[in-house]
Order: structure tokens, then sequence, then C-alpha cells
């Protein structure tokens, strides 16, 4: 009896450490070793589930014509932050001071850096005006994200143009 009582609390701390979200320094932790392998740079992506734009920007980022791209010139990594209610078990410990720690604490979502692989940030989300450009939707948006990209990663035209056809909003 005692066994079973010891193997079930076992089952259940294992069970619930399955479920517990990576540490988000973990998780750049773990970025920027595999960018040093690879001698890539790291986008780090800040994020979260109700997050409508955090949505469209991985789905662009995934589409067949980008993915290929943004596997070749990056390590990509999400840190969950900002949730609510049940959500907020989906938050990575710690995500929201990593995130506050390079000036996104009043950003909105997404919000993203390029780093390099020493951890040095080449270039962030927000654009000239100090405003968070998300997920880059507009010409305007779309000309400054792919001209941060090409600066941060030295894209060719072909991938920049590739990428500002997945990011720009069809009216």
């Amino acid at each position: 009896m005692k066994l079973s009582r010891i193997l079930i609390i076992l089952g259940m701390l294992l069970f619930q450490l399955n479920f517990a979200q990576e540490k988000a320094d973990v998780v750049l932790s773990k970025a920027i070793s595999e960018a040093k392998s690879k001698n890539k740079n790291v986008l780090l992506v800040f994020h979260a589930s109700w997050c409508k734009w955090c949505h469209v920007m991985e789905k662009n980022m995934n589409l067949p014509e980008t993915k290929p791209i943004f596997e070749k010139k990056f390590v990509t990594a999400y840190v969950d932050v900002q949730e609510t209610g049940e959500k907020k078990k989906l938050e990575n410990p710690g995500g929201q001071e990593l995130m506050n720690k390079y000036n996104g604490e009043n950003a909105g979502l997404p919000f993203w850096l390029v780093l390099n692989p020493k951890g040095e940030v080449l270039t962030d989300s927000f654009d000239q005006k100090g405003d968070n450009l998300g997920c880059p939707s507009t010409t305007e948006e779309v000309a400054t994200f792919t001209a941060k990209l090409e600066k941060s990663s030295k894209m060719n035209k072909s991938e920049l143009q590739a990428i500002e056809t997945a990011f720009t909003k069809k009216n």
C-alpha cells in the first residue's frame, strides 16, 4: 500500500514537471548556444496565446517560402509572456523580466530582438519613432522589418523579397 502511494505521488510530480514551462533565461541560453554552434544569430520573439498578431507573425515566418530563410539565418526562440487566468501556466518563468531587460515592458506583443551568438542585441522591433513594429504588415512596417533583417542577418535581395511579400498585408 505504501509503495503504491509513493508511486502515485512520484507519477503526479513527474506529470507536473512535464507541463512546467522552461525558464526564459534557459530558453535564451539554449538559443545562444545553438546559434554559436551553427554560426547564426538568434531571433527572440516574445508572444502570448491570446495575441492575434503573434499568431500572424509565427504563421508568416513558417510559410513554405519564408521558413527556410528564417531557419537558414536564425535560431528562433519563443518566450511566452503576459498570459492571464488559466493560461498563466503557459508563461516562461522570468519571461516578462527578460522582455523588460530589453526595454519591452510597454512595447506590446509580439516583441522581438535579433541577438548575435554572444547575446548582444543587433536590432529590435522598435521603429525610428520608438514604436514596436510587432508583426509588421503595412508597406512601411515591412520595409523597416526587412531593413533590420538585412542588417542583422545579411539576407540577399530574393530572401528579403520573399519576406516582404509574405508579411505585407493584402488589402
